[in-house]
């Protein structure tokens, strides 16, 4: 007769217990809260490099026209409200325009905890 068999012998129990199932519930629901708040703030800065790059590739060769292409874009592209075409730094670098801009972004993830991020970058 082998041990698992034996009667007399208690069997240890296997899997989660409660308290453990709440832990990994509680986790794992933060991590989603941080990142459905998130989420949007990352999308819009990659649709802010994106307009960037096309106007200093297409945008023109003086600082209004560049701004102006940025504006274009900005009324096309819904929900990009963190930059605007005045707050790009236009430089001209090796006869190329660079436009760069930088911002913070503030999410507020559970009253009255809030999550600074701070976005910046420049035209390729």
């Amino acid at each position: 007769m082998t041990v698992n068999q034996c009667p007399s012998v208690p069997r240890s129990q296997a899997g989660i217990t409660l308290v453990g199932l709440l832990f990994w519930a509680v986790l794992i629901c933060s991590f989603a809260l941080v990142l459905m708040k998130v989420a949007p703030a990352v999308a819009e800065y990659r649709t802010i490099q994106s307009m960037v790059n096309k106007a200093a590739r297409e945008g023109g060769h003086t600082v209004p026209e560049i701004r102006s292409a940025f504006d274009r874009a900005q009324q096309v592209e819904y929900g990009v409200t963190s930059v605007s075409a005045r707050d790009l730094e236009i430089t001209k670098e090796n006869d190329q325009v660079i436009i760069r801009f930088a911002y913070d972004k503030e999410i507020e993830l559970i009253s009255p905890v809030f999550l600074l991020i701070k976005f910046q970058g420049h035209s390729k």
